[in-house]
């Protein structure tokens, strides 16, 4: 079903609950937002696609904060944890007994984020989640157009926010031993079974 605008303005809006490919004379949002010629049309999609990639920076900008704020917990915590004095106790002490021995019991540490902290992280939620919507009313005018432009923006915002970096810590090899005798060569299995071969 089509819906025309109100009277006032030189052409009528055309806006669509359809699939559509609407450009002169279509609107988005608002009356204000009406398309007069291809290239008001071109920096809509263009200015669309930069909207969507801006969501995805707002939400790569949240997962970072948090990480931040959680790293600065992890660095408190190491901070507090080299001030806990360590039990040592002598084996030359006659007063030192098995039963007297300091067992050091684990602790859990409870940090919440700072007013100021939190506030940031509110703020960063409600810029992404505005965004979310403003896209989301953008996509429900169904118009071909700008629908993707909306996948290009989020594509793009990928690429270019979420970029996926993977840390592996290889463990260092073991070093073989220098004498003849205890130097072993690794083998491929059954190999090293003298069964395998001589009965």
């Amino acid at each position: 079903m089509d819906h025309g605008s109100m009277g006032g303005s030189s052409a009528d809006c055309k806006m669509s609950m359809l699939w559509n490919w609407y450009t002169i004379d279509a609107c988005f949002l608002a009356e204000s937002w009406q398309i007069k010629n291809a290239g008001m049309f071109a920096a809509s999609c263009i200015g669309v696609g930069v909207l969507t990639v801006f969501l995805e920076i707002f939400r790569r900008l949240g997962k970072e904060y948090d990480a931040l704020i959680q790293r600065q917990f992890q660095a408190r915590a190491a901070e507090l944890q080299s001030r806990i004095p360590k039990e040592t106790s002598s084996c030359c002490d006659s007063e030192s007994t098995p039963t007297a021995a300091v067992v050091a019991a684990s602790q859990t540490l409870v940090f919440r984020a700072s007013p100021l902290q939190q506030l940031i992280r509110s703020v960063i939620h409600a810029a992404t989640f505005g965004l979310a919507y403003i896209v989301m009313l953008l996509a429900m005018y169904y118009n071909g157009y700008l629908i993707i432009s909306i996948i290009i923006g989020a594509g793009l915002g990928k690429f270019l926010c979420d970029w996926l970096v993977v840390r592996v810590t290889l463990e260092a090899p073991t070093a073989l031993p220098t004498t003849p005798t205890a130097r072993t060569t690794p083998k491929a299995p059954g190999i090293e079974e003298p069964s395998v071969c001589c009965g």
